[in-house]
Formats: C-alpha cells, structure tokens, sequence
C-alpha cells in the first residue's frame, strides 16, 4: 500500500496457530536509501520480495533493515536478506541487540521455557516452531539507535524509544510526514486504533510510560505492523488510549 512517494506499507500473510493474519513491514526510500522497517517471519523473503516488486520496487536496492524489536516475527527473515544482500546494514536499539545476535534468552521465548510443561501439545509444538525460527534468525546489528536519535536518511527519521512490549521496542517518526511507523507499540482492530494486549507486553507500566510519549508527536498516520494504517484523529486515539491505562494505574 502506498503510503506517499516515499513510503510503501508491504501486506505479508502469515499463518499463527492455524490463523491467517498479515503483517506490514514499511519501506522507506529516498534517492540513495532504501530502509524496511522489520522484516517479517522466518521463511517470508519471498513474500517480500514478491510484495516490493508488485510495489514497482527492486529489492537489491535495499541497503539497511531497521528493527523496532526482536519477536519472531520482525526478525525471521533478516538472515535471510543477508544472505542475498550480505552489505545490507542492520540497526536496532541497544537493549535488542542481545536478543537479535542470540546472546540472551527472547523475551517470549524464554517465558515459554520456564512454563514448558504446563504448556498444551500445540503451544509445546509452537515453541519448537518459535526456537528454531530464533535459532535461525540471529544476525549482528551494526547500528545501534538510541532515543531522540534523528537518521539522516529520508528526510529525517527520529527514533522513539518505547519500551513495554520488549524491553527495546522503538517507533519511528518521520516529521515532514507526520507519519509513526510504531511496530508493536499499537494496533489496529475493526479499524480502531488499539493498545496491545497485556497478555504479549513484557512491562505494562513502561508500555504504558511509552504510549505518554507518544502523545508528545503531531501525528496524521500511524502504521501499525498489525493492522495497518490508522488515519482518523490519531492524536486524539493515543491520547484516549493512554487515559484509558493510566486511570487503570491509579
């Protein structure tokens, strides 16, 4: 889905226990970058692929992969890219970066592990599914971002760090656009903008923390890696959904 000149939302499907669901990694480009914003589940390049040439777009001109986190299904298929593309540059937060090259335990992963034999058959046989897709996955970041950090490619892109849904989770900001790009930060459901479920979030007082932020920035569109766009007084959606938590806080 086009988003502008410069931005592209890719619409990948996906099966989850049994589930068909679509996920939006984003490109953003401008005359000498070409950035994907995550980059899908393992064994999906050639979704994605697929979808950058519908697009018009040629995939052997990306040259950098920005992660907002390391869950399975942002990461799955960035060994993969590399593979193709081996000077592709990869950048995430610095509290990603051990969960990303496999130095420490995925967060979900590891919650997993440690209820392992309370799980049922189908969730034990997801973890195995979820284990070798990590296994697989580790790449090393070359770029570490931090928070307020503007890249200076695309017209400025600002780093939003927005911990809670892992403990490294970043959105990213494209100011000329008005335009949040927020990974796993929200979602959209029934065309609502959402929170996402505490059930998935490592820490709901920092997620909660981090939608606060969000209602810092003069947003018009969010990209949400679940659901897609959002473009209805999205200011005003944030706001409520931040009110809606931190009066649960109290």
């Amino acid at each position: 889905m086009k988003i502008n000149n410069f931005i592209e939302m890719l619409e990948i499907s996906f099966n989850i226990m049994g589930n068909q669901a679509i996920i939006n990694p984003t490109l953003i480009r401008d005359d000498s970058n070409m950035i994907l914003v995550d980059a899908g589940c393992p064994g999906q390049l050639p979704q994605i692929k697929e979808a950058m040439a519908m697009a018009g777009i040629s995939f052997n001109k990306l040259d950098k992969v920005i992660l907002t986190h390391h869950d399975i299904d942002h990461i799955g298929s960035v060994s993969s890219i590399l593979k193709e593309l081996p000077n592709v540059k990869v950048f995430a937060h610095e509290k990603e970066i051990g969960y990303i090259n496999g130095e420490k335990r995925p967060i979900k992963l590891a919650q997993m592990e440690d209820n392992l034999d309370s799980l049922s058959p189908e969730m034990k046989a997801v973890y195995e599914k979820f284990k070798i897709g990590f296994e697989n996955s580790k790449v090393n970041v070359d770029k570490t971002l931090i928070d307020d950090e503007i890249l200076p490619y695309c017209g400025g892109i600002k780093v939003i760090f927005t911990p809670g849904h892992t403990l490294g989770h970043i959105c990213l900001y494209l100011e000329q656009y008005k335009i949040l790009i927020a990974g796993d930060a929200l979602s959209v459901e029934n065309g609502m903008l959402c929170q996402m479920s505490s059930a998935i979030n490592c820490d709901m007082n920092l997620y909660t923390d981090s939608l606060k932020k969000l209602t810092e920035y003069d947003v018009e569109t969010v990209i949400c890696y679940h659901g897609g766009v959002y473009d209805n007084n999205v200011n005003k959606a944030i706001e409520e959904l931040y009110n809606k938590l931190s009066n649960n806080k109290l």
